[in-house]
């Protein structure tokens, strides 16, 4: 989000009815996904939809959570395995547990076990590198903190990004104490630090900086669009961090029946399969993979946060160091 909660994009798949549209809110990122899929939903179902875009999913999680039940909203997409941690101390989510899901193919991915939330997809973060601009192997995230790098890297605003928080925790689980050394050392090698992986695409495809923390699917991305592999896909060590998104039925909805209804949606084949190329990261059932993704990075070792590590905590080290407070 550009401005905090203040920009605001709506798509609407809304028949001819007096009902009141299901509003679903998520971040920017995911209208083209919604505009492939949400209309098939209102086909089959006759229910009404208003898809609200709000900036990235952390703004999205802020604004919810100040607004608790002047919140307008009946369905979130976009909330991740490190969000839904707040999301639940803020008890924002109504359980429930939809049709379809015995189809998850791993209950790993549950991000809690009163359903509050229902995984739709997943993936590795990674850097995705210019090699046009970078010629030298990285082969720990240390690297970056090498002069040759100075200026070079793109970072989300652990904030207000769900990217960004994830590349923090990746951060923490490969360097644990010298958490803070490392950011201290790597500081200089930032470029920005944008608000959104949107912001940041633009900026890296622009040509602004060699370096962006993404996702581990870009390699999948380049050969659907490009067909070659444009950009090289890093995962330091191969001990990668899965990021794992989630939607739920906000608690104060006046539209339970038709929320419900939409969150079996999300788990059916007809949502499941649009979703590598479009949010560029695997679905939670098993569908019919689109070949480019032979091409996307997996971790060898999947890095899980502990429960016990405070998120604030680290987001106020990550402060410290970044704005030298």
């Amino acid at each position: 989000m550009r401005r905090a909660f203040l920009v605001l994009s709506m798509i609407l798949f809304i028949p001819f009815s007096t009902v009141l549209p299901l509003k679903i809110y998520s971040y920017d990122s995911l209208q083209p996904l919604a505009q492939e899929t949400f209309s098939q939903f209102t086909e089959k179902t006759g229910i009404a939809v208003e898809f609200r875009a709000v900036g990235d999913s952390g703004s999205l999680l802020s604004l919810i959570i100040s607004e608790r039940e002047n919140f307008d909203g009946d369905v979130v997409i976009g909330i991740d395995n490190l969000l839904s941690r707040r999301a639940f101390e803020e008890d924002i989510f109504l359980s429930y547990r939809p049709q379809g899901f015995e189809k998850i193919i791993d209950m790993d991915l549950l991000l809690d076990s009163q359903w509050r939330l229902t995984p739709y997809d997943f993936g590795g973060i990674a850097l995705i590198c210019d090699t046009s601009q970078i010629t030298g192997p990285i082969e720990t995230l240390w690297d970056l903190t090498g002069p040759e790098y100075r200026r070079s890297v793109i970072i989300q605003d652990p904030r207000t990004s769900s990217t960004g928080l994830s590349f923090l925790a990746w951060t923490y689980l490969l360097f644990g104490e010298r958490f803070e050394e490392f950011w201290q050392a790597f500081k200089p090698s930032i470029l920005t630090v944008s608000l959104g992986w949107d912001d940041s695409f633009q900026k890296f495809e622009s040509g602004e900086a060699p370096i962006m923390v993404s996702y581990a699917t870009d390699g999948a991305y380049s050969m659907h669009y490009y067909g070659e592999s444009v950009y090289m896909t890093v995962i330091p060590e191969g001990r990668g961090y899965v990021q794992i998104e989630g939607a739920g039925i906000i608690r104060w909805t006046k539209n339970l029946h038709d929320a419900e209804m939409f969150m079996d949606f999300l788990l059916s084949e007809d949502f499941q399969r649009h979703i590598p190329l479009n949010q560029w990261m695997f679905p939670v059932i098993d569908v019919e993979m689109p070949p480019a993704f032979d091409y996307a990075v997996k971790p060898e070792k999947i890095l899980k946060l502990s429960p016990e590590v405070d998120l604030s905590e680290l987001i106020s080290k990550w402060e410290e160091v970044i704005y030298e407070r």
